[in-house]
């Protein structure tokens, strides 16, 4: 069983994200950077609808929902990762309780308001509650507005291991893109703003056009120019969007490599695919943003599409 620890993220783990997932089935939309996802934007997979209990995936969806930038799929996975959705609560060695394994001390910090639905006065060992107050845990300690959702998931236990077990969750949850048969004009939006950043410097944390842009800050901004927001870093991406299969793939799609670079089992680079088998991408320090040829590449990690956001929003 994991413990429960709050504290500060290490430096080094992974950069800053901003992510935003939408909490299916809900009313509520999130706000980012000037796009509004409506909550049906990405669904959950068959796989969080068998796994998680039906009342716990319309909390996670909800609370979640109260701190926009954190995705319902994330909250799902540490719920998953603690407790197996409260199959096991047992009390921890540190003395954390109930579904989500809080202390005591931190579960007081986060257990107000009292949510629709909780137990009044709040309990750590009910799920409502628990589940509430993981959400503003995490949203105190980097989930606001994306900020940095693995640094959230550190604060919530520290262990990098930890961090990718929720991540690769997270992603399992998420839904995948549904079929299409033609690039959207969000897609063909993202692409065109990507070839107009070529010899851009490649820099760290870079997000700004001209100045200089790592490879998942372009990606972000392509699609924010789409109107479409999507999380800040690889790890991020391919967690918080739907998959797509590598023979499927279309301009706009996000091609992703480097498995295990920052964190295990999670990709470390990507990429916007522009067609005839070629993508835009910022690759490195000392390089510019360019065009590559994927036959110079290793087989992509995989692939996620941004673009059936909205085409999610428009069927459900």
């Amino acid at each position: 069983m994991s413990l429960r620890t709050v504290g500060i993220f290490g430096v080094g783990l992974v950069m800053a994200v901003v992510v935003i997932a939408a909490a299916a089935g809900g009313l509520v939309s999130l706000v980012f950077a000037g796009s509004t996802l409506l909550s049906s934007d990405i669904l959950p997979s068959s796989q969080a609808v068998s796994a998680i209990p039906a009342g716990y995936l319309q909390t996670f969806e909800v609370a979640a929902a109260t701190c926009p930038g954190l995705p319902w799929s994330v909250l799902a996975g540490i719920g998953r990762a603690e407790t197996d959705f409260g199959a096991d609560t047992q009390t921890s060695s540190a003395g954390a309780v109930g579904p989500m394994q809080f202390l005591p001390a931190t579960f007081a910090a986060y257990d107000t308001p009292v949510p629709p639905g909780g137990a009044d006065p709040p309990s750590a060992l009910d799920p409502t509650d628990a589940i509430y107050a993981a959400a503003r845990d995490l949203c105190a300690n980097g989930a606001k507005d994306g900020a940095d959702i693995p640094g959230a998931i550190y604060a919530y236990n520290h262990s990098k291991a930890y961090v990718a077990e929720v991540l690769s969750y997270a992603a399992a949850y998420a839904a995948p893109a549904p079929a299409s048969t033609a690039p959207t004009p969000a897609a063909a939006e993202a692409v065109s703003y990507a070839l107009a950043q070529i010899g851009t410097p490649y820099r760290w944390g870079g997000e700004s056009p001209g100045v200089g842009f790592d490879c998942s800050g372009l990606t972000q901004a392509a699609w924010a120019a789409a109107g479409i927001a999507i999380p800040r870093t690889s790890e991020a991406q391919w967690s918080g969007l739907p998959h797509v299969p590598l023979d499927a793939i279309q301009p706009g799609d996000l091609l992703f490599f480097n498995p295990g670079e920052f964190i295990a089992g999670l990709p470390g680079h990507v990429g916007i695919y522009i067609g005839n088998n070629e993508m835009v991408d910022a690759p490195h320090t000392g390089a510019t943003v360019r065009i590559e040829n994927l036959a110079t590449w290793p087989t992509p990690f995989g692939a996620a599409r941004p673009a059936a956001l909205t085409t999610n929003a428009s069927t459900s």
